[in-house]
């Protein structure tokens, strides 16, 4: 595993390597409150698999930095999408197996949408990612609602206050919440604890859960892909959508499916969370490996 940053013209964006060089190209994106340790495990399996595994730190995560101090530090979906595609073009790959899962995995379904022409095939934890901003103000279940606790918290400033103040705390908190049956240590959450201290995490975190219900305007910069977005595109690029039975904050993307065409297929992790990758990483693996082969046959 090698360590390394490329820019583009947004962002410096650092990644972890794995693999050889000339290996299958795969990308895989972490989520929050996350970061590239939830694929610590994962990636090498998908490396001796013969893959270039590159997992880059989201934009407001770990090394990775803004370029420019004028730039908006929004988290919105198209951004994290546009980022994605700008990773792979400053790297040079044409065309990848994507995945990953919350923003990650969002990222990952916004390029599958807009440029299938770039993706071999997709992984995606809770399925269908890409949010539908029109509907944001349409109330959920009570018990679903309860879970976005947090998302509600952010829409204000003692929730902006609280995240500057214990960001720890507060993603250990979902950790435990979302993931109940992982019994993560102390070791392991600071790892991924380490990359919430980049200067800009508050703000894109801010950001991106007000964008989401449109309290808030977006870059204009990526209004063009928002707009694409806003219609709900559908998915056509080869597509193994991953829930574990045990996710605290999603309950489960079965309903999803009829936004993919083309070849799809849903698993169900057993007692897992919302972490997916680094609770059953072999698992999640896997799956990369399966849905290569369907894009292949």
């Amino acid at each position: 595993m090698q360590q390394k940053t490329v820019a583009t013209d947004v962002l410096d964006i650092a990644y972890r390597e794995y693999g050889a060089p000339d290996g299958w190209p795969c990308i895989m994106g972490h989520g929050f409150p996350y970061d590239v340790n939830a694929y610590a495990e994962t990636a090498p399996i998908l490396a001796e698999a013969g893959a270039r595994v590159l997992v880059p730190w989201l934009r407001g995560y770990g090394p990775t930095r803004f370029r420019f101090p004028e730039t908006l530090r929004s988290g919105e979906q198209a951004a994290l999408g546009a980022d994605l595609l700008a990773f792979m073009d400053a790297l040079g790959i044409e065309r990848a197996i994507v995945g990953g899962y919350d923003w990650g995995g969002r990222a990952a379904c916004v390029i599958s949408a807009l440029h299938p022409e770039r993706v071999i095939g997709l992984v995606s934890g809770n399925s269908y990612n890409i949010q539908n901003i029109a509907l944001a103000m349409e109330p959920a279940s009570p018990p679903e609602e309860a879970a976005l606790w947090y998302q509600y918290l952010f829409h204000n400033e003692r929730g902006r206050r609280a995240l500057e103040r214990n960001r720890r705390g507060f993603a250990r908190q979902l950790w435990t919440m979302w993931s109940p049956k992982w019994a993560f240590d102390d070791a392991t959450f600071e790892r991924s604890a380490a990359s919430f201290d980049n200067p800009d995490f508050v703000d894109v975190v801010i950001h991106s859960y007000r964008h989401r219900y449109a309290l808030v305007a977006g870059d204009p910069a990526y209004a063009g892909i928002e707009a694409k977005l806003a219609a709900q595109p559908p998915i056509r690029v080869p597509t193994i959508a991953i829930d574990g039975d045990s996710d605290g904050v999603n309950p489960g993307t079965a309903h999803h499916a009829r936004k993919f065409e083309g070849f799809f297929e849903r698993r169900v992790f057993t007692d897992a969370g919302h972490n997916l990758p680094q609770e059953r990483p072999a698992e999640w693996a896997q799956a990369v490996i399966d849905v290569r082969k369907a894009a292949a046959s």
